[in-house]
């Protein structure tokens, strides 16, 4: 609604929504074990995957040891160099290569696979927890800072979770076997070539930290460029910028996130860079003082042969490639720490309304149009302490069937009783019914597969007209669909396009007039069938003719169920059974039109401010 967007722009959201889009790092216990726990599901593959990463490694330091033979038994041995042997070791090496170019095409498609598995399931358990948050939750919460969260974070660690697991096992059997293949040629070289390992790894931890901070700023503005773009590129959004003609003043919001983001992007990739260039640095200079090194053993007597040398200062090099993969890696790991924690931060989020232990389905056998309060009260769970209460002590019963309607002004808590009734909040105190039973006992699937509702803000899918209409029976049949529009008085009027209904509805129904929208809004509650309707103030923002087709849709949806009607208009509800009029969250009358107007109370009041009656 409009509401959340004005709130996003400029107001403040609820401490809670303000932490959760704007903290700066997220702490979560154990996240790297949390981490590993999204690999389970893939053992058997990760298992496969450390075998060839096994097999890789060890193919990968053999020929660096075959060198040595070739120049030591094939290209300078005694009396000349021996072709039958050196044809022999060359071989070898093609060979190895080969084989260990197919095991790393194999591990690359495995590794490839499991990871966007991993970040597909992710992806999908986040937002089958988003969709049970309360509703309260998204109206705090911006749309493009869960969008983000979904999209932007899980997209930021797809390279961790694709790369991670190879990389960290194949680059540390690299270093393993690179190792020992240098100390079996000369534990004295070895020692030069390791020697400041220790000193990288220290700095490395410190450049990762720097780079975790930087990512989650980035991520941040991120939330707030996709905040900015899903606000202001929506069909709500661009209408509202083209009628205050701010297209301009949206250009440059959108202007300034978003060099914000560049140089945030710009420090993260710069991040470390020093650190990386002292590598290079240090892996150059390396093989230098390996061959200072072996002469000065050579002076002193110690054997080392012209192939020793050169296989050393292979297999160091092959030391230094998968030696920075492992510090490139840690360094990344400690990036996307800082998104797999707002990712977590999401995922640990507790519904405030879930089933509680114990919750029932209702009876078919239930008086399934049966409402009742008793003695409700209710506020926000981040409203100030020293404000009224949004409801205060609200009791009433409505019977099936009944046509009940709230009425009263703006803010009295009309709305949020109906919403108390499908939990789309609960009660502070007190106990709201339904079919008898406490709707806290009652599974909520089975609650609101119960209830309908028709807003006055209808939203329709960027789909056609059927798609939206089967949204509320996915197995519903053309004759039940057109039973249903005929019902709501709309089914003419889908005729009339020339798609029918195949009509793609456009952005929010944006291609329809509001009547059309509202009419194929309640044929989809029709198709739902549900033996409570609540209708809020469905027809508010109607001209009077659209109004009319509406309100004719409405009286015929209500037939044979209880319907709750919030009304602002009047003239709607004079048939209603029974008229409830809510000033300051209480129930200050009840009872039908013509009692209420014998009573000269708030009803008459009201009723003659719209209608201009004599008093």
């Amino acid at each position: 609604m409009d509401g959340g967007r004005g709130r996003g722009r400029i107001g403040s959201p609820d401490a809670k929504a303000q932490k959760l889009a704007n903290q700066a790092a997220p702490k979560i216990d154990g996240l790297f074990r949390r981490i590993a726990q999204l690999f389970e599901l893939h053992k058997t593959a990760l298992i496969f995957t450390g075998i060839l990463v096994i097999l890789g490694a060890t193919l990968s330091v053999i020929p660096p040891l075959l060198t040595q033979k070739a120049f030591d038994l094939g290209l300078f041995p005694k009396g000349g160099p021996n072709m039958p042997v050196l044809i022999e070791i060359v071989t070898l090496m093609v060979a190895i290569y080969v084989a260990s170019g197919a095991v790393s095409v194999i591990r690359t498609r495995l590794t490839a696979t499991v990871g966007n598995k991993v970040m597909s399931n992710l992806r999908v358990k986040l937002f089958r927890h988003l969709q049970s948050m309360e509703f309260a939750f998204f109206t705090r919460t911006r749309t493009g800072v869960i969008q983000s969260r979904l999209q932007n974070d899980v997209g930021g660690v797809a390279g961790v979770l694709t790369n991670t697991v190879s990389s960290v096992l194949g680059n540390t059997v690299s270093v393993a076997a690179a190792l020992i293949a240098m100390l079996l040629l000369s534990w004295q070289l070895t020692v030069v070539a390791v020697i400041l390992m220790p000193l990288l790894v220290i700095v490395q931890r410190r450049v990762g930290q720097v780079r975790a901070r930087i990512a989650t700023k980035t991520q941040e503005s991120l939330s707030e460029l996709t905040a900015i773009t899903q606000e202001s590129l929506s069909v709500s959004g661009i209408l509202l910028a083209k009628s205050f003609n701010q297209q301009d003043s949206e250009i440059r919001r959108y202007e300034r996130e978003n060099q914000n983001q560049v140089g945030l992007q710009v420090k993260l990739q710069m991040s470390g860079q020093w650190f990386f260039a002292l590598v290079q640095i240090f892996l150059a200079v390396i093989p230098a003082i390996i061959y200072i090194t072996a002469a000065w053993l050579i002076e002193h007597e110690v054997p080392v042969t012209a192939g020793t040398i050169v296989a050393f200062t292979t297999v160091q090099a092959r030391l230094m490639s998968p030696m920075m993969g492992l510090l490139r890696l840690a360094l990344d790991l400690q990036t996307s720490g800082a998104l797999f924690a707002r990712i977590f931060e999401y995922l640990d989020l507790k519904p405030a309304i879930s089933d509680l232990p114990g919750a029932k389905q209702l009876s078919t056998q239930a008086p399934l149009g049966l409402v009742e309060f008793e003695n409700v009260d209710f506020h926000y769970p981040d409203q100030v302490t020293n404000l009224a209460p949004i409801l205060r002590d609200v009791s009433f019963t409505i019977k099936p069937g009944e046509f009940a309607a709230f009425v009263g002004p703006s803010g009295a808590g009309k709305t949020t009783i109906a919403y108390l009734i499908p939990r789309l909040h609960d009660a502070t105190a007190g106990v709201v019914r339904f079919a008898g039973e406490d709707v806290k006992s009652l599974k909520l699937d089975s609650l609101q597969a119960n209830i309908g509702i028709v807003s006055q803000e209808t939203y329709l899918f960027h789909s056609t007209i059927l798609e939206n209409l089967k949204y509320a029976k996915p197995g519903a049949t053309q004759s039940e669909i057109e039973h249903a529009c005929r019902a709501a008085n709309i089914h003419d009027a889908i005729l009339k396009f020339p798609e029918g209904y195949e009509t793609v509805v456009g952005e929010r129904g944006y291609r329809l007039s509001g009547g059309e929208k509202q009419r194929i809004a309640i044929a989809r509650v029709l198709l739902k069938d549900p033996p409570v309707l609540i209708l809020d103030e469905a027809t508010s923002a109607l001209d009077s003719i659209s109004e009319r087709s509406v309100q004719n849709a409405l009286d015929e949806a209500s037939k044979g169920r209880t319907t709750i009607a919030i009304a602002h208009r009047l003239s709607t509800i004079i048939s209603a059974d029974v008229i409830f009029v809510i000033e300051n969250g209480q129930i200050r009358e009840s009872g039908t039109h013509e009692e209420l107007l014998s009573r000269r109370g708030a009803y008459f009041e009201l009723y003659n401010e719209q209608l201009n009656s004599p008093k």
